[in-house]
């Protein structure tokens, strides 16, 4: 049986540093760089884009009609799965948006942005841009990515000592809570981008505060205009919970448990910095579908302006790279992925238990 986790370029016992802090020098990165942009490979596909990008709206779309058609039964509750696949799908178009995978021109890839994730999602892409460049600058570092700062989990055992009352009896648990919690994820997201608002200059407020408040206007007439009240609320609050369990199940595998950069420590270069701390999922067509592309983690991490269709025509160039200087590359299956981040949360909560 295959190993359900695959570490390539480990370095062996002969004076070298440990497998979990290879040496990264930062000339490591430029023959990699010079190879990946020689393949054309950070050349972005419009046209594959607004190909996806036009099949997405087409069924977000169609789907809708359906909510309409149906009308005021119990039976529209089904639609509320493949709207949330659908939204998660528009998630990942203002993802790229924000990365500039899409254009390098800065204000097409706002307006796509702000279409994707304020109009059709009610996120405001503002906070999420905010908070994911300092992710992808520094990720899994505890002082510098917010992905690993203390919420509603925390991530280092120093983290939940520190956790009082109710915190303390959630990070106990934090582990077999984990799915459950993402199923409030959907709502998390509209509320953060609120309270970014009053962090943004005044007229991209008011543009983002418009667009948000468009969002909630338009889905609230949909719900309350084909269905009554009761129904209506338990469409939105279904529909929220599976967006939300989707989007966290395509995000979740990336960094929980991975290396975690000592804040004491030696500077990594940026391949090192990006490579320790990422972990990629195997899998095929299907898994990069349901993950969009996110599976491809270290590949995104080093090239975050790489299209995501050429995510995978990039991974055999980064894991040989990786094999040939000595650098750990972290592969695993779907549900390996998962139990190593649930393993890593319930081991933080350990100390508490």
């Amino acid at each position: 049986m295959p190993q359900a986790v695959t570490t390539v370029g480990q370095p062996s016992g002969d004076g070298m540093e440990s497998p979990g802090r290879p040496p990264a020098p930062g000339s490591d990165f430029a023959p990699l760089l010079k190879t990946v942009r020689s393949q054309g490979l950070l050349e972005r596909r419009p046209g594959r884009y607004a190909l996806a990008i036009a099949a997405d709206l087409a069924a977000l779309g169609a789907t809708v009609a359906a909510v309409v058609l149906v009308g005021d039964t119990w039976w529209n509750l089904f639609l509320a799965l493949p709207l949330a696949v659908l939204w998660t799908r528009t998630a990942f178009v203002g993802h790229d948006a924000g990365h500039s995978q899409i254009t390098g021109d800065r204000r097409a890839a706002r307006i796509l942005g702000l279409v994707h994730a304020n109009l059709l999602l009610g996120m405001n892409e503002a906070w999420w841009n905010d908070k994911h460049v300092r992710h992808h600058a520094n990720p899994n570092h505890i002082e510098k990515d917010p992905d690993v700062g203390v919420g509603a989990l925390v991530w280092t055992q120093k983290q939940a000592a520190q956790r009082e009352g109710l915190a303390r009896l959630l990070t106990r648990n934090q582990a077999r809570l984990f799915f459950p919690m993402l199923l409030l994820e959907g709502i998390a997201l509209k509320v953060y981008g609120f309270q970014f608002l009053r962090r943004q200059p005044a007229r991209e407020r008011a543009l983002s505060g418009l667009l948000l408040g468009l969002h909630l206007a338009l889905y609230a007439t949909l719900l309350l205009t084909t269905m009554s009240v009761g129904r209506a609320v338990v469409f939105a609050l279904v529909h929220h919970a599976l967006f939300g369990l989707h989007l966290g199940m395509a995000f979740a595998p990336n960094h929980k448990g991975m290396e975690m950069p000592d804040p004491d420590g030696d500077r990594w270069g940026h391949l090192q910095r990006q490579v320790l701390t990422s972990r990629n999922v195997r899998g095929a067509v299907l898994t990069d579908w349901f993950l969009g592309g996110l599976n491809y983690q270290i590949e995104h991490h080093l090239f975050p302006s790489m299209p995501r269709p050429h995510l995978r025509l990039a991974q055999p160039l980064v894991k040989a790279h990786c094999a040939a200087i000595g650098m750990p590359y972290t592969e695993t299956g779907l549900t390996e992925s998962y139990r190593q981040a649930l393993r890593h949360m319930h081991e933080v909560g350990e100390p508490l238990r």
